[in-house]
Formats: C-alpha cells, sequence, structure tokens
C-alpha cells in the first residue's frame, strides 16, 4: 500500500446512526438542488424564457461541475488545514449555496436568475466534491456500500421535500400570491427554507462525524508533493492518463442516464401542462397548477428513492460478497427509469401519473449511489479527492452536451412539443441500462474494494456511536 494513503484497517467502524448523521449536510445540499430540479425552469419562463431556450439557461450547472469539481477534488487531496482535508470547502460551499438561495427568488429579470444560478451551482460543487471523497475517506471498505447508499436515501427524501414545499406552503398561503417579478410567495418562502438547511446540516455533519486526523504518513505524502495551480492541473491530468478500468467502462452508461435526467428535469413541468392541464401558457394559472402537480411528481419519485435506497444495501452488499458487483442492480434501476419516462408524456391524470414514479425513484437511486461505489472501489486511496472530482465530468459533460444540442433539435425533431423531449429521455436511459452492463463483468474485482483491501483485518469500531 501506498504509505501516504489512508490505512483501511484504522477507520473505526461506525453505526449506521453515525454513518446517517456524517450525510446529513448531503441532505441539506440536495435540498438546494430539489429546488433548482423544481422550480428553475418554471422561474425561467416566469421571467420571460421560451421552452427552447430553457437548456441553455441550465448551462450553470454543467459548466461549473466541469470546472469545480476536478479543482477542488485535487486542491482538497493536498490540503492540510487545522480543519481536515475536505471540510473547508464543505464550508465555503454550503456559505455561498445559501447567499444564493436567499437572493434568487428576488430576482427582477432573466439575466439575474441565470447569474445567480451560476453563483448556486459553483457553491453546491464545491461541497458536493468534497462530501463524496469524504465518505471514502471516513468508512472502512466493508460499509461504503452503507455509506453511499444513505447518501442517496438522503438525496431521495432531501428532494422529496424540496419538491413539496411550494406544494405544502400553499395550504396556508395562497398559491396565486405573486411577488412584483411575478414569482410566487410560496416558492421564495420555500427558498429561503432551502437556505438556512444548507448551511446547518453541513455544520451539523461535521460537528458529530469530524474528519478523522491525518497520520503522519499521511501529513508528509501531501507535504513532499509540488503546490499550486501548475501541480494541481497537472494531478488532473496524470489522473486522467490513470483512469481505473471500471470508471472509462461507466462512461457510456454515465452519458446516457444524466443526458436523460437533466432532459427530464427541464421539460417535466411543461410535459405535465400540457398533458394533464392543456396549457403552454407559463402566466396562466392553469400552468402554476401543471407546475405543483410536477413537483408533486417529483416529491414521488424521490420518496421512492429514499425508500429504495435502504432496500437495496442488502442487495448490493450480497452482490459484492459473491463477487457480481453492483453494475446489475443499477442496470435494472435505470431500466425502470426509462420505462417510466417513456409512459409519463401520455398520461393525462395524476392517477395514471403516480404509479410510474416508482420507476424514476429505482433509477434515482441507483444514480446518486452505485457509480461511486464501483469508482471508489477503483480508484487509488491517494487520489479518491481527483477521481471524484474527474467523475463528476462523466456526469456534466453529457448535461453540457444537452444544453447546446437540444435547442437545435427542439423544433425541427421534437416537434416543439415538450412530451417528445422526454420521450427521447427514456430512449436514451434504457441505453444507459444496456451500457451498465459492460461494468458488470466478473473479471473485475468485487466493487467497493480495492487491491489490497479485500482481505483488510475488521476496523475497530467506534465506541462513541
Amino acid at each position: 500500500m501506498n504509505p501516504g494513503a489512508p490505512n483501511p484497517a484504522a477507520r473505526p467502524k461506525l453505526s449506521l446512526l453515525r454513518i446517517c448523521e456524517m450525510n446529513l449536510g448531503f441532505f441539506g445540499l440536495q435540498f438546494s438542488f430539489g429546488l433548482q430540479q423544481a422550480n428553475m425552469s418554471p422561474i425561467y419562463r416566469t421571467l420571460g424564457a421560451s421552452e427552447a431556450l430553457l437548456p441553455l439557461l441550465w448551462l450553470a450547472g454543467p459548466m461549473t461541475g466541469l470546472i469545480v469539481q476536478p479543482l477542488v477534488g485535487a486542491m482538497s487531496d493536498r490540503t492540510r488545514s487545522r480543519l481536515g482535508r475536505r471540510t473547508p470547502y464543505f464550508l465555503v460551499g454550503a456559505v455561498i449555496c445559501s447567499l444564493c438561495l436567499f437572493a434568487m427568488p428576488y430576482s427582477p429579470t432573466l439575466w439575474a436568475a441565470a447569474s445567480l444560478l451560476w453563483l448556486l451551482d459553483a457553491g453546491n460543487n464545491v461541497t458536493m466534491e468534497p462530501y463524496r471523497a469524504y465518505v471514502a475517506d471516513r468508512l472502512a471498505p466493508a460499509q461504503r456500500a452503507t455509506g453511499f447508499l444513505t447518501q442517496s436515501a438522503f438525496t431521495g427524501l432531501a428532494q422529496t421535500l424540496s419538491y413539496l414545499a411550494p406544494s405544502l406552503l400553499a395550504a396556508t398561503i395562497d398559491r396565486e400570491l405573486l411577488d412584483a417579478n411575478g414569482i410566487p410567495a410560496v416558492v421564495r418562502l420555500a427558498f429561503a427554507i432551502g437556505a438556512v438547511l444548507s448551511l446547518s446540516t453541513v455544520a451539523w455533519s461535521l460537528l458529530r462525524v469530524p474528519e478523522l486526523p491525518l497520520s503522519a504518513g499521511e501529513r508528509a505524502a501531501i507535504a513532499a508533493k509540488p503546490h499550486g495551480p501548475r501541480a494541481v492541473v497537472g494531478e488532473i491530468g496524470a489522473a486522467l492518463k490513470a483512469m481505473p478500468g471500471p470508471m472509462r467502462r461507466l462512461i457510456p452508461s454515465m452519458f446516457c442516464q444524466w443526458f436523460a435526467m437533466f432532459v427530464y428535469w427541464q421539460f417535466i413541468a411543461d410535459t405535465v401542462a400540457r398533458s394533464m392541464f392543456g396549457t403552454s401558457d407559463p402566466l396562466a394559472p392553469t400552468y402554476r397548477a401543471a407546475v405543483l402537480a410536477a413537483q408533486q411528481l417529483g416529491a414521488l419519485y424521490n420518496a421512492v428513492a429514499f425508500v429504495a435506497a435502504f432496500a437495496l444495501m442488502p442487495l448490493v452488499r450480497g452482490l459484492i460478497v459473491r463477487g457480481l458487483g453492483a453494475a446489475w442492480v443499477h442496470t435494472g434501476c435505470l431500466a425502470a427509469s426509462g420505462l417510466a419516462m417513456l409512459m409519463i408524456p401520455w398520461t393525462n391524470s395524476m392517477t395514471v401519473a403516480a404509479p410510474l414514479m416508482i420507476g424514476l425513484g429505482l433509477g434515482w437511486a441507483g444514480m446518486m449511489a452505485i457509480p461511486y461505489l464501483i469508482l471508489t472501489g477503483a480508484a487509488p486511496p491517494e487520489r479518491t479527492g481527483v477521481y471524484v472530482g474527474l467523475f463528476n465530468i462523466l456526469i456534466v459533460a453529457p448535461m453540457l452536451i444537452e444544453t447546446l444540442t437540444m435547442p437545435l433539435i427542439y423544433k425541427s425533431l421534437l416537434a416543439s412539443d415538450p412530451r417528445h423531449a422526454l420521450v427521447l429521455a427514456g430512449f436514451l436511459m434504457l441505453a444507459g441500462a444496456a451500457a451498465t452492463l459492460l461494468v458488470a463483468d466478473p473479471r473485475t474485482a468485487p466493487a467497493g474494494t480495492r487491491a489490497g483491501e479485500a482481505d483488510a483485518p475488521s476496523p475497530p469500531r467506534d465506541t462513541n456511536c
């Protein structure tokens, strides 16, 4: 083992409660993402954007992820602060997120909302990458499946509540009460709640389950590395050249599933407006009702993801123990999601659409956990941060391609109909399921273990659990 790498046997075993506490900050982070997914397209449409322009206005997420996460990953691997390697990035990102969430609903113009989304996504990405690496740093190999699936569960729970927040607030506040810019007051209050959660949950996680202190060997290894911008960029380049095989084989699957999911988030509100409410006018009361309905469907699939993440834990662990890997589970999850996307555009009531969210929820649960489990099982420990950051390229690159290509094909191939966009997303998700079979190679090491870690002795248990 590399002398600068963490010793997996030295990591204390955590109880499920402590693993949940360490991932509570992920709840706040995903509440922020959920607010974006559920509300940014309606906000943009209210401020004057056309349907065809929506993908370009969502460009902030993939662009900031493409730049920020690899840089933060490489930098956090080399950080030796008193707070730890990952903690400074958690805190900076959470503060940026909170400020932008407070400000977003007050956007007076389309360009103001788009600019704030760039800042918000930059803050989210500063926090996101270290959080993934933190789980791999903090947990022994045998507990990583539980750690990442707990993150997936919190993603489902957080986004369930964020999608439902405007509808729940509408029970006490008139949903037709609009601010001066036309954005409903219930949306403004939901973003304020997200701002509070973004910072408070990260602080709780760091206080309850702080990073493990760096060993003398780890500090020496970090100190021996070259520092500065050129060194960070060089580390990213070197890691790309030495990319683990499982990460390479995930590329086709990741492209299809994230292209599809980005299409879904952008066009689900307008799809529901046309298929269930018969409107495409963003200023009509029926459109606002359609937005709430789409958010309720989003809450439902995220609630399914919350339950599914816990249900998948024993299944994934069992496959790993048998040497089959977790990719087979991911294939089934993506297939269920793709079939649901294909059927949603042709439903004309919530009663018919609601059961389809089971498929979406299974897919989302798998997407938020299993690829990271496969990745951290193959990446060298001393490069966990940079590989988690680089892995984000496999998420944001398809999003970036989607934002640039959808405006070109929306009219010519999709007949300017958001329902056709969801059909495209469904076929791509099924293609992602098929491509995942490329990763399910019995010749590879079981997911969740690194070379030399499979036979590591059981770690000591954290007696403070």
